[in-house]
Formats: C-alpha cells, structure tokens, sequence
C-alpha cells in the first residue's frame, strides 16, 4: 500500500510532488529546503541556519508519519556551493547525534536562489510498529 502524506505542520508542496510517500515501511521525504513552516518564505540565511531549518522540516514530516530522526535510513543533500560542507556537516551531525544514516552529498544548482542546501531522506519504520 501506497499513502501519500501532506503533513500540516510542514510547508505546503511547491509542486506536483508530496512531501511524504510512505510505501510499506518505508518512508520517503522529498527535498526539504529552507522554508519556514509558519510563513512559507525561503529563508536566505546563512548555511548553518537554512541546514537547521531543513531538518527541523524533515523532522515535522516524520513526525507526521509516526518516525523520528532515529528512523532515518539514508539522506540525500544538496549543497548550491562545496565550500558550505563542513558548517552543513556539523549542523548535521548535531541532528543525527548517534543515528548516523547512510549520506550522499554532492554540489548542485539549486531551483531557488539564495537556497543553499536541500535533504531528502529515507527511514524505516514499519507501520504499527516501533
């Protein structure tokens, strides 16, 4: 079974896409960028700043499909410029704490300007399960 999830507590899609696909116990967030869940505004702040909020996007969707941070299987993210890596790593480091998911990231032109980082990721939690 397929359920497609459109947390409230998250910012609306931009796009034909939903933020959340769960598929069995998967569950599949789509690329979060720094959005800002009350005002729906891309915040162009520094990178430590739009990583934080990126996250804190990811961790209300998977709230929403019952997961945590700890879930997480993998990540995905996308760095509009290489030399952001090591404030967006510890940011990132700071989140996961010990739950360190598998990671790619790569530099990427990213759809908005001043967007300097997006994350998609991957958990499992089976449904109904712990």
């Amino acid at each position: 079974m397929v359920e497609r999830i459109i947390p409230t507590e998250a910012p609306r899609p931009r796009g034909p896409y939903s933020p959340a696909v769960r598929a069995g116990d998967f569950i599949f967030v789509s690329g979060q960028g720094p959005i800002d869940a009350a005002t729906e505004q891309l915040v162009t702040a520094d990178i430590r700043t739009q990583t934080r909020l990126v996250l804190e996007n990811i961790r209300r969707i998977l709230a929403a499909c019952g997961a945590t941070p700890a879930d997480v299987v993998k990540c995905s993210v996308f760095l509009a410029d290489a030399a952001d890596f090591p404030a967006m790593n510890e940011v990132y480091a700071e989140f996961f704490g010990e739950h360190k998911p598998a990671r790619t990231t790569v530099e990427a032109k990213l759809v908005a300007p001043g967007m300097k980082v997006e994350i998609d990721c991957i958990a499992y939690k089976p449904a109904g399960g712990s």
